[in-house]
């Protein structure tokens, strides 16, 4: 009968357990195994499974024969897993016994978690310029309402604060759009050579005052047609431009490149290659994995001083992905940073 109960695990397409009426494991498939340990065959259930949650469940309902849930918490050596646990009694021909199934809720742990996270960082960029407007308001009412000379100084600070705030909801407001549309794949076509040096023209008085040099390297006399969403993806040249102007610093070089179509075995068929790169002091390769998180700052107070709300790399990626490309950084310390896109054009 153990080779009836193995195959009945066997079929079960999650981790999956038999426990016996005696607490012994009686069969456990390849999942199982692979999650719990390749002998937990035949051993007691107290010793492979650990977690008392899960081991009150199981004993109730051995006893009792009702169903029970509960959680199952691991981790796969990469990132924490999270198991919902489905403990329901069995009648097989070798007597009563439970069925312990696994569910990877992994993914949905981290997406509540991602939520919670995002409401957790609005609510502290938010808090920051509305205290310090509240605070300067208060002056202005009180110590400041007869210092002609403080009251100038605050409204400018309050000015600055205010524009924070409007561009972290404008932001917000972008990331939401793009999102919303990220599935729906673009229709219209658009040069975008074309794109590129319209872009760069209406970045090059902001690369004057920060002494940044904008250079381009398209290809020659030849449109470069794409699908494409054309205010995406000049929202993905301005970001991307602009960080190399804000943080790359005085003396620097910001080049925008675009190759013809030709195969990119990236993208299995015919694609463009979009490159932004500056020759400023490049970003620890450490923090390059997490560059395109919402509100990931390499360096904070340099970000805000800057203007930057922590989610323009997380709007081109979503842009990026929209377009069905591919987004690769690369930088090293003193060596400039790169930011290649690929593009598919059919």
């Amino acid at each position: 009968m153990s080779d009836f109960v193995a195959g009945f695990v066997d079929a079960v397409p999650m981790p999956a357990l038999v426990i016996r009426s005696d607490e012994r494991i009686e069969a456990a498939n390849e999942p199982a195994r692979a999650l719990l340990g390749a002998g937990i065959g035949g051993r007691h259930f107290l010793t492979a499974l650990r977690q008392p949650q899960l081991l009150d469940a199981i004993e109730n309902c051995l006893r009792d024969r009702a169903p029970r849930a509960t959680e199952y918490l691991g981790n796969d050596g990469r990132q924490d897993t999270t198991f919902r646990v489905s403990v329901r009694p069995v009648d097989l021909p070798t007597g009563g016994s439970v069925l312990v199934s696994f569910e990877d809720v992994t993914h949905a742990h981290q997406l509540v978690q991602m939520r919670r996270d995002f409401v957790a960082n609005v609510s502290h960029e938010l808090r920051t310029p509305l205290t310090a407007l509240i605070g300067f308001i208060e002056t202005l009412r009180g110590p400041a309402r007869n210092d002609p000379a403080g009251q100038q100084r605050f409204l400018g600070i309050m000015e600055a604060e205010a524009h924070r705030m409007n561009r972290l909801v404008g932001d917000l407001l972008s990331l939401s759009r793009v999102e919303a549309e990220e599935r729906v794949r673009p229709t219209s076509r658009l040069d975008l050579a074309e794109l590129v040096l319209s872009t760069i023209q209406g970045l090059t008085p902001m690369a004057a005052d920060n002494s940044v040099t904008l250079a381009h390297d398209l290809p020659e006399g030849r449109r470069v047609m794409v699908p494409g969403d054309e205010d995406q993806l000049r929202q993905v040249l301005t970001n991307l431009i602009e960080n190399g102007i804000k943080y790359s610093g005085e003396g620097t070089t910001v080049t925008v490149r675009l190759t013809a179509p030709d195969y990119v075995p990236r993208l299995q068929g015919q694609g463009v290659t979009l490159v932004v790169e500056d020759s400023g002091a490049g970003i620890d390769p450490i923090h390059l994995p997490r560059l395109t998180e919402r509100f990931y700052r390499v360096d904070n107070h340099r970000s805000r001083e800057m203007g930057g709300t922590g989610l323009g790399l997380a709007i081109v990626k979503h842009i990026v992905n929209r377009h069905r490309g591919r987004l690769r950084i690369e930088s090293e310390k003193g060596m400039g940073t790169r930011f290649t896109i690929i593009l598919p054009v059919g």
